[in-house]
């Protein structure tokens, strides 16, 4: 005869695996947009809470020439990842044994990191800094400015003049770079993404035991930013400051289940919709004004008349179109035995679609780049994988393992965070204080995949190997009927 197992006497050890999984992935992503508190029987809640610390430290690139991609090991970068803690909450019920519906909030992008120390990514104060000039020539600030002067005051610089225009353009590169670097002296190179999610979903169970379910709704989702720019690793960018006001819009998900109570086997497919997000920026980009400035002089305004259409042209309040990405989410489960669970997660994310381009940033680089430079981009589409056993010792006491690979989005990476996917492996313990109501706790320990910052450029600025994290979680959570 088949073993039956019994789906309660299982609940124990169901939710042990979820408390710190599908965290602090590739990209921007951190809470793997989990949905399986809806895919609970009866009524259920939760309320999660994750902490991540992870080390990622390296070597900047001892290369400041602004034509040479070649990386040369420099200074070491300590650790630039800032811990952070985001919550999640998911509650559902029956309506009867057809429809089911439930609210779900999670925290699902964002990014938490700061330079700090003696390197190419914070400021430093000197007023006579040597830089790769004009012809890819070694000078300092001193002479550049004495060039400059000549430049402006003795040559006639026009439209069809480009070599004179590129040795000019070269010049106000290297002093904006000094004068930004002096102005921010001892500040580093941080970034702060934050986003937040609430997701309503009815579903509909089908079929001659229920055992089918569709499920959908819609997705409100609120974004913000903050982005610093420092040292000479950025170049011309150095002292760029934006702020990203937030802004909230729409989106939906959609999926299918199948559940086989007797052998305690669910399964889910669900996909998330992309949102598309109309946000206001705030933009600081110090060579914009001092091009402007130097401009404006040469075209015959006074000093201060170039001062102010300096200042106007260095900061920039407009509209930048974001667009979050897509995701499928694919969870399973079945009973190996009456006490043993096993589990499986798979995601995918085409962190390959997803851009920041602010404005500002994009239309100063159009004066090297035709088309502009986005800010933040990805090689690689993300797929992570998890796999977990989940066994119950006591009636009231389950444990649980899990391993898990995440692919990354690609390396080279972008030098706001360097990490290139990982390996995982985690445990967690679940205990039912009471038939209803139950605390899980659970870590996880990640080594991260070797990764090399680069610029929007393309220029190489860092190499970052050897780096791992932990990611902490407790949960409280009610199931009843």
């Amino acid at each position: 005869m088949r073993a039956t197992f019994h789906l309660k006497t299982l609940a124990v050890a169901i939710a042990t695996l979820s408390i710190a999984s599908m965290s602090n992935a590739a990209g921007l992503d951190r809470s793997g947009q989990d949905i399986t508190a809806f895919l609970q029987d009866g009524t259920y809640a939760e309320a999660v809470y994750t902490y991540i610390d992870a080390d990622v430290s390296g070597y900047d690139s001892a290369n400041n020439g602004p034509t040479s991609n070649t990386y040369e090991k420099g200074n070491k970068v300590g650790d630039i990842a800032e811990s952070y803690d985001f919550f999640r909450y998911g509650v559902k019920t029956d309506v009867n044994d057809t429809f089911s519906i439930g609210i779900l909030y999670d925290e699902p992008f964002g990014a938490a990191a700061e330079y700090s120390g003696d390197n190419n990514f914070v400021s430093k104060n000197d007023p006579d800094a040597s830089f790769v000039g004009v012809s890819g020539q070694d000078t300092t600030i001193t002479k550049a400015r004495g060039l400059l002067r000549i430049l402006d005051r003795t040559l006639k610089i026009t439209p069809d003049n480009l070599k004179l225009k590129k040795q000019r353009d070269d010049l106000l590169a290297a002093i904006a770079i000094v004068d930004a670097e002096q102005q921010k002296a001892g500040e580093g190179t941080k970034v702060e993404v934050r986003s937040e999610s609430i997701t309503a979903i009815i579903g509909a169970k089908f079929g001659a035991n229920k055992e089918f379910q569709v499920y959908g709704g819609p997705v409100a989702q609120r974004v913000q930013a903050d982005i610093k720019l420092r040292g000479l690793a950025y170049g011309p960018a150095t002292g760029y400051n934006a702020y990203v006001s937030p802004d909230q819009d729409y989106g939906y998900i959609a999926g299918v289940s199948y559940s086989k109570p007797e052998i305690a086997l669910k399964a889910a497919l669900t996909y998330r919709s992309e949102i598309d997000h109309s946000l206001q920026i705030n933009e600081n980009y110090p060579v914009a004004g001092l091009v402007t400035e130097a401009d404006a002089i040469v075209a015959g305004l006074s000093p201060e008349q170039a001062a102010a259409a300096g200042a106007r042209a260095a900061n920039s309040n407009s509209e930048m179109e974001l667009t979050t990405p897509k995701s499928v989410n694919f969870d399973f489960q079945t009973g190996i035995n009456p006490t043993t669970l096993a589990t499986a997660k798979v995601r995918w994310v085409p962190w390959s679609d997803f851009v920041i381009t602010p404005p500002l940033y994009n239309k100063v680089s159009q004066t090297r780049y035709p088309d502009g430079l986005d800010l933040v981009e990805y090689e690689d589409d993300q797929w992570q994988v998890e796999l977990g056993l989940a066994k119950r010792l006591t009636p009231a006491l389950a444990v649980s393992g899990a391993v898990g690979w995440d692919s990354g989005a690609g390396d080279i990476t972008t030098s706001l965070g360097p990490i290139d996917g990982y390996y995982s492996v985690g445990l967690g313990a679940k205990y039912n204080v009471t038939p209803e109501w139950a605390v899980s706790a659970g870590g996880k320990y990640l080594w991260f995949g070797d990764a090399k910052g680069q610029l929007p450029t393309g220029k190489i600025v860092g190499d970052f190997q050897d780096n791992n994290g932990y990611i902490l979680g407790m949960k409280l959570s009610y199931q009843g009927k």
